[in-house]
């Protein structure tokens, strides 16, 4: 894709970040629906303060099957958010805690057919480093119907996939986690305890880029132009016609990349693998690469 192109596809997707400023501006807005997606299963933050007229999502229990390791059905993305007072028609913005899962959280809902998604910048960290209020109200919305809608799952890819094209041109495979994960001393990223994939490494053939290069210490995103230089020091320039396959350990940093990519540069053909580590490394037979600068730290 052309430098022009990839211009005009910015200005067209730009309505997907918004700022913290944009955002306070429109806090009263009747057609507006904020949600905070947490990675905590409690809410006591969320009770203390959140961003005004927040709702808050546990993203396990809002975003994924309740039984099944899959994603919530249309039907039932349908009820969860009619709970909540948001129609069809409803603008929902959504920020994370921390700042991926709202991208996953967004991604989710474009899969599930909800139109008019938008991610905060910055997310909590973001609203807070900006000095911006928080409160403890809990909102109440009447609930309204939602009729399911039609599901679009090009931007999800699976790991038979990713397999039968290993190697192939015209694909690049983004491994978004930290440089331990990725040299395959962890499976999940420091300093925390360390689980997962029953196996470490990364899948061959795979470019590294760590998530945090493309964000500023806010949780808000880089300029595109210091985002763009540094996919190119990997390999990804926006003439190429390559698809872009993110992954990571359970595919929520992967989002991120995925929306910097699709809604801040312009890129066309990104995807998210959503198994992602924690499916490859465990499951028997699947390759794997490793860069072992020790015997102890490989295994």
């Amino acid at each position: 894709m052309k430098v022009g192109h990839i211009l005009e596809r910015r200005e067209a997707v730009a309505q997907r970040l918004v700022s913290g400023e944009w955002l306070a501006g429109h806090l009263d807005d009747p057609d507006l629906r904020i949600i905070e997606v947490s990675s905590a299963p409690d809410d006591a933050e969320y009770r203390q303060g959140h961003i005004p007229g927040a709702h808050r999502w546990y993203w396990k229990d809002a975003l994924w099957h309740a039984t099944d390791r899959e994603f919530a059905t249309p039907e039932d993305m349908a009820s969860r958010l009619g709970r909540i007072g948001i129609a069809p028609d409803t603008s929902i913005v959504v920020y994370g805690r921390p700042v991926q899962y709202g991208t996953y959280a967004l991604w989710v809902l474009t899969m599930a057919g909800h139109q008019d998604v938008r991610l905060l910048d910055g997310g909590r960290k973001g609203w807070i480093t900006d000095g911006r209020p928080l409160r403890p109200d809990i909102p109440l919305n009447t609930s309204v119907d939602y009729p399911p809608a039609i599901s679009d799952l090009s931007s999800r890819v699976g790991r038979d996939d990713v397999r039968s094209r290993l190697g192939q041109p015209g694909r690049i495979l983004l491994d978004v986690r930290s440089p331990e994960e990725f040299r395959g001393e962890r499976v999940s990223p420091p300093p925390g305890f360390d689980h997962g994939a029953e196996r470490t490494g990364h899948i061959p053939g795979a470019v590294h880029l760590h998530f945090r290069d493309l964000l500023n210490d806010d949780d808000t995103f880089k300029t595109p132009e210091h985002m763009q230089k540094r996919l190119t020091q990997v390999g990804i320039h926006p003439e190429a016609a390559a698809e872009i396959v993110t992954y990571c350990r359970l595919s929520h940093r992967a989002t991120l990349v995925w929306f910097a990519l699709s809604f801040v540069l312009g890129y066309r053909q990104v995807r998210v693998y959503d198994g992602s580590w924690t499916e490859w490394g465990s499951i028997v037979g699947f390759p794997i690469a490793t860069i072992c600068r020790s015997r102890a730290a490989c295994g």
